[in-house]
């Protein structure tokens, strides 16, 4: 079957500084949709992805013990060390470039602190809503493969855990996608899903839309997507969504 013609008109920007923001001292936070105490309809999310936070922690700060229920939440650390405790009985302590993943479920409490006394901790949380209820709550990790260290995009969350990716309860495909200096790749969009693209670091052109770090673009219609990275490479998050 013919793909469509990729039709930029569909193409939706957010940019990075229209996203909400908190300020809480050890806490610097840029939400790209509705979170807490920042409300906006028109980004209460996208498709089942519910939340992006681009969490800042200052040294020693961190978010103490509370509980959370029926959601998937993901951290990927960017900067620093991030360190985890839940109710399950997880104690880890995670660095740059590595994932983890918390299924809430019918309901888990967990902590995360900036173990350091002096440096920052920057990661991603991300939540996405899961396909069932209720669910008996669990705890993975990842860690990207030897055997992926070149590849510029990696499967790192799926329904399957094919590739070595974790699973999720939920009809997601979440990717790492990482590009030297003006390389490429490609993903194909199936009908009746959507991509979100996260910009992490670098930059990415998308049907002619120049992104940079914290911008995010959106697509739902069935077609072949070629990003490309800016002269500074490109780190992002690219999601793709029933």
């Amino acid at each position: 079957m013919n793909t469509p013609p990729f039709n930029p008109t569909t193409l939706r920007i957010r940019r990075s500084d229209e996203r909400g923001h908190a300020s809480h001292g050890w806490l610097d936070s840029r939400h790209t949709f509705s979170f807490a105490d920042y409300y906006d309809s028109a980004h209460m999310g996208f498709r089942s992805l519910r939340v992006i936070n681009d969490d800042r922690v200052a040294a020693k700060g961190g978010f103490p013990t509370h509980q959370h229920r029926d959601m998937e939440i993901f951290s990927y650390v960017l900067a620093g060390r991030l360190a985890h405790q839940d109710s399950l009985g997880n104690r880890r302590e995670l660095k740059p470039g590595e994932i983890q993943l918390m299924r809430a479920g019918s309901g888990v409490s967990h902590s995360e602190f900036n173990p350091s006394a002096t440096d920052e901790a920057r990661f991603l949380q991300i939540w996405i809503t899961p396909s069932s209820r209720g669910l008996e709550p669990a705890y993975t990790e990842w860690t990207r493969p030897a055997a992926a260290a070149t590849s510029p995009k990696t499967l790192v969350i799926s329904p399957d855990g094919r590739l070595g990716s974790a699973r999720i309860a939920q009809d997601a495909e979440v990717y790492l996608i990482h590009c030297d200096a003006g390389a490429s790749v490609q993903h194909q969009l199936s009908a009746g899903r959507g991509l979100w693209l996260h910009v992490v670091r670098g930059s990415a052109t998308l049907a002619g839309a120049v992104l940079h770090p914290g911008d995010a673009a959106s697509l739902e219609e069935p077609t072949a997507v070629e990003i490309q990275a800016g002269a500074d490479g490109l780190e992002a998050i690219l999601f793709d969504l029933l």
